[in-house]
């Protein structure tokens, strides 16, 4: 394996220079991210080889997210139902408001993209006149405006609010939950929605359900999705995520990062390390990432045959993630697997209070 050289070493004849292309991101990319982002995914790259997943539905990565879904999730007349639409169906009994002998709630929708996953769901509470606001929170403000333009649409009476977060880093700020005109603090009871198998995405779920924990009080609900099965069982069968959005990830990268497309190749596995389904870019060529900006210059050496994660996806078996609720202080209230045993939905309380027995459905009990 060729080794980085300093530029001011000397060299003769016979002995191989060390060539390092340079690659240098173009204005939108330091547009698109903060001070603190930029730190952030160069901690990342310098860390674990990763451009972290959250990252690409900012800028013009919210329209390819939002492609995605509009294509392969949202239900089509050859597509009748949606396997997170389903489960918020199947299990509205345990998150319509009733379980917290409550007569309105928050809805707080981290991680909301364009909305669309609850639409029905909040179509079916606001029939009952239980919804007080809508939150929607994302770490890209271009999907919190596709978010405000669908959800206002849909529910014009609602109140609607949005703000910027990055729940990997954050907890959810209360003053968001305040009464503005009196400077009173909202006790309305909230559902925390997080859906999208988002949680599979994260590089820390503890600390994702410690800040959701954090955020709660006794009456609060957090509910999530995710896959349930064992990673280490992929068929090498490239399916949704990891074929479209992957592939489209992959291209807004190479873009932004100013990577030529011929001096790289996608390649999807199985990662025994992180125990998860990945989408990595390898390099054919040493490679000389330059990052500067403000008073920063910083350079990344990629050599010849090393990859980059750039989308990651983990599965968990219930055991498991039982295990990790316990840790961040949650208890479940209730979980249930849709039909094809392929993902689950999972309901939380704080356990700070009188633990509640864990409720599950079987399996075939949640088709229609």
């Amino acid at each position: 394996m060729a080794k980085n050289v300093h530029s001011n070493s000397r060299f003769s004849s016979d002995i191989p220079t060390f060539t390092s292309r340079t690659a240098k991101p173009s204005s939108e990319f330091y547009s698109i991210f903060s001070e603190e982002e930029i730190l952030g995914i160069i901690h990342a790259l310098e860390v674990r080889r990763e451009i972290p997943l959250k990252y690409s539905y900012k800028g013009r990565g919210a329209k390819i997210w939002n492609d995605f879904y509009r294509k392969y999730i949202i239900p089509k007349w050859y597509r009748t139902s949606s396997l997170e639409i389903d489960l918020l169906k199947n299990n509205f009994e345990y998150i319509n408001g009733n379980y917290q002998k409550c007569e309105k709630v928050n809805i707080i929708d981290v991680g909301s993209g364009n909305s669309y996953p609850v639409k029905e769901f909040v179509g079916k509470l606001n029939k009952l006149g239980r919804i007080h606001k809508y939150i929607a929170l994302d770490i890209s403000e271009q999907l919190l405006k596709l978010s405000k333009q669908n959800f206002q649409k849909w529910f014009p009476l609602i109140e609607f609010i949005s703000h910027t977060i990055d729940i990997e880093n954050s907890f959810l700020p209360q003053i968001w939950l305040t009464n503005q005109a009196h400077l009173e603090t909202d006790d309305t009871p909230k559902i925390i929605l997080h859906l999208g198998v988002t949680m599979g995405n994260h590089q820390n779920i503890t600390k994702v359900l410690k800040n959701f924990r954090d955020s709660m009080g006794k009456n609060d609900l957090l509910v999530f999705t995710n896959e349930t099965g064992s990673n280490s069982n992929w068929d090498g069968k490239v399916r949704g995520g990891c074929n479209y959005h992957a592939e489209e990830v992959y291209k807004w990268i190479k873009n932004k990062m100013g990577i030529i497309s011929e001096d790289c190749e996608l390649i999807r596995k199985y990662d025994l390390e992180t125990d998860s389904i990945v989408a990595n870019m390898k390099f054919r060529h040493n490679y000389t990432i330059n990052l500067s900006f403000g008073g920063l210059d910083k350079n990344i050496e990629i050599l010849e045959g090393e990859e980059i994660t750039i989308w990651r996806h983990h599965k968990y078996q219930i055991p498991e993630l039982l295990q990790e609720i316990e840790k961040a202080g949650l208890q479940v209230v209730h979980y249930s697997i849709d039909k094809y045993l392929s993902h689950m939905m999972v309901i939380c309380e704080t356990s700070d209070w009188k633990p509640s027995a864990i409720q599950t459905k079987p399996a075939d009990a949640t088709a229609n």
